[in-house]
């Protein structure tokens, strides 16, 4: 990797939990830019690009997702299936990062073929450990780039 900061995708449907995260994103002094959506439908929106993320400067594609399971209009597990089905995405690093730590839950996302499975820690220094950890594993691991198809 190089020194660029990382891009994170967080999709998370409760402002504590995504206010925790920005704040233990600031106390684990990583680079990285985290850009947040509340739910399934608008990280679908992101990842295309529609609507108000067609700005990539503003919005660029993420470099990983950390993914809620329950969340309104689109849950987790079907945004990971349209991840894992979609020809520019497919290959899109998926960390889920969820309050459940129920087997059918832990089953079904291996199963859909995220990367991780990640119960929400639920102390801040876990949580400022845990973004130290998955930022530098990133740092060391060489990652497919996402290309959008071109358009004319």
């Amino acid at each position: 990797m190089t020194n660029s900061s990382l891009n994170i995708l967080l999709v998370e449907d409760n402002q504590d939990d995504a206010t925790l995260f920005r704040m233990a994103l600031d106390q684990a002094k990583v680079p990285a830019r985290l850009q947040i959506v509340w739910d399934g439908e608008e990280a679908l929106g992101y990842l295309k690009g529609e609507g108000k993320y067609s700005d990539r400067a503003a919005h660029p594609l993420p470099d990983f997702v950390l993914l809620d399971l329950n969340m309104p209009r689109l849950n987790g597990f079907e945004v990971l299936k349209w991840i894992r089905h979609d020809e520019t995405f497919k290959q899109l690093i998926v960390h889920v990062l969820t309050t459940s730590s129920r087997d059918v839950d832990v089953q079904r996302v291996y199963d859909l073929c995220a990367n991780s499975y990640i119960v929400k820690p639920s102390r801040m220094s876990e949580l400022v450990r845990f973004i130290g950890s998955v930022i530098t594993w990133h740092g060391f691991v060489c990652l497919p780039k996402l290309l959008l198809p071109r358009t004319n």
